[in-house]
Order: structure tokens, then sequence, then C-alpha cells
């Protein structure tokens, strides 16, 4: 299969095939440690700490390990009886909402001493936003169509657009209400005294609780390139909460595609906890830091597909947002990155750079992956997001010298293993 053509077949592919035909690593790695201060490369030796095993038992309630480590565990929708079913059409397929929100809404008014609510999306394109607030039940979204294509929520916001703008496309028909659980995410954006919205109010679908899975759907922010190459963050989804799992899903967008972070939850900032998630089986689809936020995230057979079609100055994958005293922030294994045909000359896109504000130190692993062309292969991490810092890694002067990966004088992002791929000709 052509690489140039990977990320469109791979959104029509069944789960099975994408695990298959989209994440294999063939070929051996030309990656030898300790590499150069551009491309710092782990040993094997150093790279048996970044396993996921290790990233989803730090974290959780605190900036530590934990005793009881996560293992990510999906919850089984087959032959599920659920009573909270959304279509295009009420009374088809059981449908009894026409909009995912309500639907969350009504799943949320329920007493079910916390168990799992499974909320069931048939077929269709649903315009709007879905917001899942923290302390709710774990919630599962699936999408029941044959692939994660059948099935999209969309919505097009950009953090420059201003309150009343927000207003009008969230809640145009009084979708947030007071009383709602949900209803506080809304007022927070939508009573905003600045002049835009910013970054994470714009996500289509934005979950602060703990334990959501998102299942067999796509998920968008529709602006797309109806902007120009500027900065215009437009986020497909958000999430805060620890526990969460995404397995077949595509999340599309542009810049800021999906946020993975840790909620400040009712505006109260809580810097001692520090959220997990699991990313399976997608693909993740943008131009600029289109996977970021504070988080531990491990991606496990992802898709990541960079686009040139809006003509940005600099495309770049990952931005993670790592707390100083985390030794662990993104891990990307058994993965592929793409790149569309915009990067086949000069012009390549980065594979992340550091976020350097409020006292972050971007930590991510790349191993046992492959990457196309579209990448520059000698200096792969851009400059600082913030301070536009060049990226340093740390290489040892001594070959004999052990170096502390969690330096933070130097920028913590890393490869192992790692194998080019050139497309077909």
């Amino acid at each position: 299969m052509k690489i140039s053509t990977l990320s469109r077949a791979c959104a029509m592919l069944s789960a099975s095939l994408i695990l298959a035909a989209c994440s294999s690593h063939q070929g051996l790695s030309s990656q030898v440690a300790p590499g150069t201060a551009s491309l710092p490369v782990l040993s094997a030796d150093e790279a048996a700490n970044f396993t996921t095993k290790n990233y989803l038992a730090f974290g959780g309630p605190s900036l530590q390990v934990q005793q009881q480590g996560w293992f990510p565990k999906l919850a089984s929708t087959d032959g599920v009886n659920t009573h909270f079913v959304v279509g295009p059409q009420l009374g088809t397929d059981g449908a009894e909402y026409s909009n995912v929100q309500m639907a969350v809404n009504a799943a949320l008014a329920v007493r079910n001493h916390g168990e799992r609510i499974f909320i069931k999306i048939l077929p269709g394109t649903y315009n709007g936003a879905v917001y899942i607030p923290a302390g709710s039940p774990p919630v599962t979204l699936f999408g029941a169509g044959n692939s994660s294509a059948d099935v999209t929520l969309a919505q097009g916001l950009e953090a420059a657009a201003a309150p009343a703008t927000y207003r009008s496309t969230v809640s145009p028909n009084g979708q947030f209400l007071p009383g709602d659980r949900a209803f506080y995410m809304f007022q927070n954006c939508a009573t905003l005294t600045t002049e835009t919205i910013g970054t994470g109010c714009t996500a289509t679908v934005w979950s602060q609780s703990n334990g959501v899975q998102i299942q067999n759907l796509t998920i968008g922010n529709s602006l797309l390139d109806t902007v120009d190459g500027g900065d215009h963050s437009a986020v497909a989804l958000r999430t805060d909460g620890d526990n969460v799992i995404l397995d077949n899903v595509r999340l599309i967008g542009r810049q800021n595609t999906f946020m993975v972070n840790t909620a400040n939850i009712h505006n109260q900032t809580d810097n001692s906890r520090y959220s997990r998630a699991y990313v399976h089986n997608s693909l993740i689809v943008g131009d600029v830091d289109y996977v970021f936020g504070r988080a531990n995230a491990v991606f496990d057979h992802v898709e990541f597909h960079t686009v040139s079609s809006r003509g940005v100055k600099q495309a770049s994958v990952f931005a993670p947002n790592t707390p100083a005293a985390a030794p662990y922030g993104f891990l990307v294994i058994d993965s592929n990155l793409t790149g569309d045909r915009g990067f086949e000359q000069a012009a390549k896109a980065k594979m992340g750079r550091a976020w350097d504000a409020d006292g972050a130190s971007s930590q991510l692993v790349i191993r046992d992956s492959s990457f196309d062309n579209s990448y520059d292969q000698m200096n792969p991490w851009g400059a600082s997001v913030f301070s536009g810092q060049p990226f340093a890694g740390n290489v040892p002067k001594d070959e004999k010298q052990q170096r502390n990966l969690n330096d933070t004088n130097f920028n913590r992002l890393w490869q192992y293993n790692n194998v080019l791929t050139q497309p077909a000709k």
C-alpha cells in the first residue's frame, strides 16, 4: 500500500486491518544511541523503562507511581442493553434522541450507583458540542456503524471566536440549560469577559469525567481549511479526566486536534493530579501541535497523519505539557507517522516541539514505530512553543557517561528503534 494513500485507506479499514496495515513496523532501524544533540536516541537499556505499563502506573491521583497500576480494559459493547440511543431519525433502530448531548443529559439524570453508562450512536453526522462533566459515572460513547467513519460528531469553533459566537454555536436552541449536569462547562465559556474564548472552549467533545471510553466513531473540528495558515486553535476532542480509553477512533482537525489534559475542575487548579489516557487503533489528523496537553498518554497502533493543506509555516505533531517533576508524558509505540504530498519537497514537518510554559518540561518517547519522508529526519524536533528556544537533546560527551534522561536542562524528546519508510514510486 502506498504511504501517500495510507490515511485515506485507514479511514475505511476495519479495526483489525488498521492494526495490521496502518501500523506495521517493517525493516531494521538505523537509529543508534546516543544519537545527536538534534536527534537523541535511547539505548536498549534506557528504552526498557519506557513501556506502556510503566507510563500508566504513574499519575492518576498524584504525581507518583501508584501501587495499583492502571491496565486499560475496553468495556465490551456487544449485546449491551442500552436505553440511550442516538439516531438521525427518532424511532428508527431504537433511537430516542437525535442529539448526543440530550442523550448524555438523560443518562446522567438516572441514578445508576456509578455503573458504566453506554450511549449508542447510529450512523450519521451530528453537529454540536458534547460535554461530559466531572463526577459523572463512567461513560462509553460508541458508534454503531461498520467503521469509525460511519458516525461523525462535528462542530467548528476556533480560539479566536468571541463568547457571543460560542453561545450561538454551542447552544443555539438551548441545548445547555441551568440544572443540566454539564451546564457549568458551557457557562464557563459562555460568560467569559475576554474578547476570545481560548483553545479549551473550542472542543467538539469535552469530557472532564474519569473512565470515559470512546469507540468506533469520528470526532472532528469542522473549521479545517476554512481559515488561513495562521494561528487558529480548534480542538476536536478534549479529555481532562483519568483512565480515558479511545479505541478505533478518528480525530480530525488542523491545529490542536486532540487536547489530552488534566482538568482544572470548577476553575480549581490541582497540580497533584495527572490524568492518564490510552489511545489504540486510531487515526489522528492535523497540522500544528495537533496532539498536546498536560497528561500521561500512551498511543498504541495509532496513525498520526500531518496535512499541508492550510500552508502552515511549520507543521508539528506533538506538544506535551509535561510537569517537570513527571518522568512520563507521551509514549508512542508501534505506530505510524505519515504526511500528505505537500511534504514531498523541501518543506518537512516536525515530529514535535517542547511546551515551555507554566513550569512544563515536555517528555515524549516515539519507539518501535515508522515514519515516512514527510518528516525532517535529521532535525525532527522544532523550537519550543513559547520561547522559540532551539531543541537541545541530552547526548553525553563520553560514551561511557550515564545520562540523566530527566535532566530538564535538556529537552526530553526521544526516539528508539524507529524505521523510515519511503513512499512507493
